[in-house]
């Protein structure tokens, strides 16, 4: 029954096109005339345009944030491989962990260079861990295919909430 109530933005043409038109001018865009050929051919990119970014494209943002993640997944992983056979650097590289934050992998790494010779090998391996996991062992593709899913999902999930709150609210009234 939930599932009846539940619109996609296909079945929603008077307010999301199914087709993109370039064309249209919206009232709230200010409208652009076109001054040379490289805006002409910007404006007919299939991409969107997206604003606020300046410095860095979000695709940029987000490498950011992996070369950061890709950091912390080294940690953990030499972590489990020092528990194991090193106990000693384990526990050498968890407290230097809690000291220092691992919001920034390369201010990490430095950090962790200057620290001390055993540190600088811990330094070292971390870097070759996180190169390793990055080209070899990250599944790229299924990243894409989670973050297609978790959006589509989301979006569904909002509208399906939403669709269900306002019939709620008309059946009251």
């Amino acid at each position: 029954m939930e599932s009846s109530s539940a619109l996609t933005l296909s079945q929603l043409p008077y307010v999301y096109s199914a087709i993109p038109s370039t064309n249209k001018n919206y009232h709230f865009w200010p409208a652009r005339k076109q001054r040379n050929s490289q805006l002409s051919t910007r404006l007919q990119c299939n991409k969107m345009f997206v604003p606020g970014f300046g410095e860095a494209s979000p695709e940029a943002k987000a490498a950011i944030n992996l070369h950061n993640f890709f950091t912390y997944t080294a940690v953990k992983i030499v972590a489990a491989q020092l528990e194991s056979y090193n106990p000693e650097a384990y526990i050498e590289l968890m407290e230097f962990v809690g000291k220092h934050p691992l919001d920034d992998g390369d201010k990490f790494c430095a950090s962790m260079f200057r620290e001390s010779s055993r540190h600088k090998n811990l330094a070292l391996r971390i870097m070759e861990v996180r190169s390793a996991y990055c080209q070899k062992d990250f599944e790229w593709d299924n990243l894409k295919t989670l973050a297609v899913k978790m959006v589509t999902d989301s979006n569904t999930r909002l509208m399906r909430e939403y669709v269900s709150e306002t019939s709620r609210a008309e059946n009251e009234n």
